[in-house]
Formats: structure tokens, C-alpha cells, sequence
């Protein structure tokens, strides 16, 4: 099977501004291989650590001879320490040519329904007026039925509630649910504060209000907290999910964090098991990615693919 790597820079439309920083641009790596019939194309976005760069996963990858059992590559790239967004980009490329092979779509080679899911679409931390501005723009460029609004300002908690007041004012005129990531920006007393305010603003959920590391802390929030509690950088692999489940409501999944669609599903199946809720994020992705994690969004209660 041959191999292929092309870096690319891609550029958002605008700023992402989250608790730990800001992103406005990536250099994601683009992943073909090749079985001389049939071609699959996966990507790397670089966005989950600032070591798994696209450089480094074309190295990595580059020394390593997949077969087109995605299931092997997956066990046989976790032996070899390779950066999960490398791995993301390999298993997706495999999964897509396997299903051109098939003549299928990916959903339905991996036996899912069509996903029915509405995305939602996020808006970073800004000052308000900024905010004001862009929402309007975001929900009508997209059409979007909900809106992820990110928290945790390192300006504090007065600007949190600015910033999402800001938010749910601009959307208002066009009626999308709302969603709240603090992103691991909040104490646990933050938490439980915002928790209590938030529910009283119909947010439908709240995500990484703990910083990752932090996670012995969750065990005060659960049963304290009046909206659903979902975990994302707390949460990389299926292995995570029982260390977490007894204390959160839901988990969040991206293919960069995990490794790919065959983790992501691992993930899902451990999730369920656990009652939990799963949502699929992105991290910086192109179409290419984004329509890797639609194939298996008919897996999940929330999906926020809108990178």
C-alpha cells in the first residue's frame, strides 16, 4: 500500500479564542494511501498539542508500514508511540478507501444510519461588541440549530457572563439552542457558580468546566450541579472513560484526541455501557476530517462538527 503526506496551512474565517489561547490558523497534515485501485485520503490537524505538529506526523508515519486493517494499525500505532492526530489521519485515510472499495458511504460500511444530528457552531471568547458581530454572521452563514459558546475568560467571570449574555442577545433572533465550554477555565466554586447561573439562561449542557489534570475534582460536581456535565480534554481514549463516568454525564470525543474512527467507536461502545451521553467535536479540521466524524454521527447525542 503506498503512502502519501501533503502540509497544508488552512486559515479560520475568524479567530478562535478559548480559555487557554487563541488559534487562527493551523498546518494540517493531508494523508493518501493508495491500495493502485483505490484511493483514501485522512488528516491531521495539529490543535490537540502543540508537539503533535504536522511535520512530526509525516515523520512518524512515515516510518511506519501500515497494513489495511485499520483495527491492527490502531494497536500497532499506539506500540509505536505515534501522536493520535498522525494515527487520526492514517485510520480515517484507510476507513475512506476501504469504503470507496466497497462502493459504500463510510456510514454505511461501518453499519450506521444516515446521522440525522444537527451540528452546532461555536463562538470563541471576544469582547462583547465583537461577539454581538459575529454570532448573527456564524448563524446565518450556517443555518446552525445550536450555539457553543465558549467560557472560561482569563479575565474572570464578569467577562464570562458578558461574553455569553452578548451571545444568547445576538442568537436570539434566530431561536438556536445554546451550549456552554469552559474549556478546564473554572474552579470547582466557579463551576458551581456558573452551573447555577447558566440553568437559569436554558443552556442545555456544560463542558470541561475543570481544567484537565484536574479530574479527582469532578467528584464535586456531580449531583450538585443543575446541567448535564460532559468531559472533552479529560476524556482521549476508551480507557478514560470509567476512570470519569461515576462523576459526569457525558463525554465529548474528537478524532485528533483519540487516534481516529476506530477508537472513536471503541469510545462510544465504553460510553453507552457507562449511561453516559457522547458528542463528537473537531479541532481545526478540514472537510476532509469533518466528514470522517460525520460518517459515524448517527453515534452520538450532540455533534459539533463546524471547524
Amino acid at each position: 500500500m503506498n503512502v502519501a503526506f501533503r502540509r497544508l496551512e488552512l486559515v479560520k474565517l475568524y479567530p478562535l479564542a478559548i480559555s487557554r489561547g487563541t488559534m487562527a490558523s493551523s498546518e494540517n497534515l493531508f494523508v493518501t494511501v493508495s491500495d493502485g485501485e483505490y484511493e483514501g485520503l485522512g488528516e491531521l490537524s495539529p490543535a490537540t498539542g502543540s508537539r503533535w505538529t504536522a511535520e512530526r506526523g509525516e515523520a512518524l508515519l512515515g516510518d511506519f508500514t501500515p497494513s489495511e486493517d485499520p483495527y491492527t494499525n490502531y494497536i500497532r500505532m499506539r506500540e509505536a508511540n505515534i501522536d493520535p492526530p498522525a494515527m487520526a489521519a492514517l485510520d480515517m485515510a484507510i476507513w475512506d478507501m476501504l469504503a470507496k472499495r466497497a462502493g459504500l458511504p463510510l456510514y454505511r460500511l461501518l453499519g450506521l444510519p444516515k446521522t440525522t444530528v444537527p451540528t452546532s457552531v461555536t463562538i470563541g471568547i471576544n469582547p462583547a461588541a465583537v461577539t454581538r458581530e459575529r454570532v448573527p454572521d456564524i448563524l446565518r452563514r450556517t443555518g446552525a440549530k445550536a450555539l457553543k459558546i465558549k467560557l472560561g475568560s482569563p479575565e474572570g467571570r464578569d467577562h464570562d457572563r458578558e461574553h455569553f449574555l452578548a451571545a444568547a442577545e445576538a442568537a436570539a433572533p434566530f431561536g438556536p439552542s445554546l451550549r456552554v465550554d469552559a474549556n478546564g477555565g473554572w474552579t470547582v466554586d466557579e463551576a458551581l457558580m456558573m452551573d447555577a447561573w447558566l440553568a437559569q439562561q436554558g443552556v442545555d449542557y456544560i463542558e470541561q468546566p475543570l481544567p484537565e489534570g484536574q479530574e479527582a475534582e469532578l467528584v464535586h460536581l456531580k449531583g450538585k450541579t443543575r446541567l448535564p456535565i460532559f468531559v472533552d480534554e479529560s476524556c482521549r481514549t476508551s480507557e478514560d472513560v470509567p476512570k470519569w463516568a461515576a462523576h459526569v454525564d457525558g463525554i465529548n470525543l474528537k478524532l485528533m484526541k483519540c487516534g481516529g474512527i476506530t477508537e472513536a467507536v471503541r469510545i462510544v461502545a465504553v460510553a453507552r455501557a457507562f449511561g453516559l451521553k457522547t458528542m463528537i467535536g473537531c479541532m481545526s479540521e478540514s472537510s476532509v476530517s469533518i466528514a470522517a466524524g460525520a460518517a459515524i454521527g448517527a453515534l452520538f447525542d450532540y455533534i459539533d462538527l463546524d471547524s
